[in-house]
């Protein structure tokens, strides 16, 4: 795609796009006309970039990257305070198994979810909801795909963790 597009190129790049750029913002922002707003600013991004896209992505991807990167610098403007989970101590050895049935574990797993980082929920929505690769997820969240693999263990292993607190409460 050469770096003179028409306005209405752009506007059809958006019209394609825009759902699956809103719902990378809207996983780190939890406004939803925040996230919307940060997308656009990622698509005007994008537009005025579009000259250094090198291809090594699907558009869509590279789009997604910036809004990320966007969505993160909104964050880091308005930092909230943020309890990190993994301070908690939680004792797994001693933990008894409760027999819980499936619906009321997917209801821990939900909170669980809920309790995440944005930026660990989103890598989990991206990659488990939405079946992007890790490859391109990767890409969006400019981390190394090796690095983003183990990152998804400790997340797994860190929701565990929660579930089991959340069991034995």
């Amino acid at each position: 795609m050469s770096s003179r597009v028409s306005k209405e190129e752009f506007a059809q790049l958006v019209r394609l796009h825009a759902a699956e750029v809103i719902d990378v913002t809207s996983h780190l922002l939890t406004e939803r006309s925040e996230a919307e707003d940060v997308a656009q600013d990622a698509f005007v991004k994008a537009y005025r970039q579009l000259s250094s896209f090198r291809g090594e992505s699907s558009l869509l991807t590279w789009v997604q990257r910036i809004a990320y990167r966007e969505a993160l610098n909104h964050l880091s403007r308005k930092r909230p305070d943020m309890v990190d989970i993994e301070s908690l101590s939680v004792d797994d050895e001693t933990a008894d198994e409760l027999a819980l049935d499936n619906e009321q574990r997917i209801q821990f797993l939900e909170e669980a979810i809920d309790e995440l980082l944005p930026d660990e929920q989103l890598l989990l929505h991206l990659f488990y909801y939405k079946n992007v690769k890790l490859r391109d997820v990767a890409y969006i969240m400019d981390v190394e795909p090796n690095l983003l693999s183990a990152r998804l263990y400790r997340i797994r292993k860190k929701l565990y963790r929660m579930i089991k607190q959340k069991e034995n409460e």
